[in-house]
């Protein structure tokens, strides 16, 4: 009996990469519970920086009215607001994901149309409830 080399096994693919080169079609297409699961960390750096932001609140209101005063122009300035409104978004769209995966630890809604449906429902939450607030804010003043 003849031992007869075997041919090397490719090595797996992932999903992300191209097949035979550049130009060819991927693997693997995009879909909304990619992008959920990228935002998912993305806002979550975000909201290390909202956390970073409301240190240098504190310092500011340690420090006496005049830096109170300053870092109060900074984030009622237009870019402070821009930042702030992005802050509110990925405050909410967190929160929401973060409970969508909450139910998913449950074993419910794993199924591909549940979990697409969830996305829209997540997207949909942080839109409302940040131009909501935005809104609340508008009417009453604070903005």
């Amino acid at each position: 009996m003849t031992d007869t080399p075997k041919a090397p096994r490719e090595p797996p693919v992932s999903p992300h990469l191209m097949t035979g080169g550049f130009g060819s079609p991927l693997l693997w297409r995009w879909h909304i519970t990619m992008w959920t699961s990228i935002l998912h960390r993305a806002t979550g750096v975000a909201l290390y920086v909202g956390g970073l932001i409301a240190a240098v609140w504190a310092v500011a209101l340690a420090a006496g009215p005049e830096r109170y005063a300053d870092f109060k122009a900074l984030m009622g300035s237009l870019p402070g607001k821009v930042v702030m409104f992005g802050l509110t978004l990925c405050i909410f769209y967190h929160l929401a994901n973060g409970v969508r995966h909450l139910v998913w630890d449950t074993g419910h809604g794993l199924d591909v149309k549940s979990a697409n449906a969830s996305a829209v429902v997540v997207f949909a939450f942080a839109a409302a409830a940040t131009l909501a607030i935005w809104g609340l804010a508008a009417m009453t003043g604070a903005v």
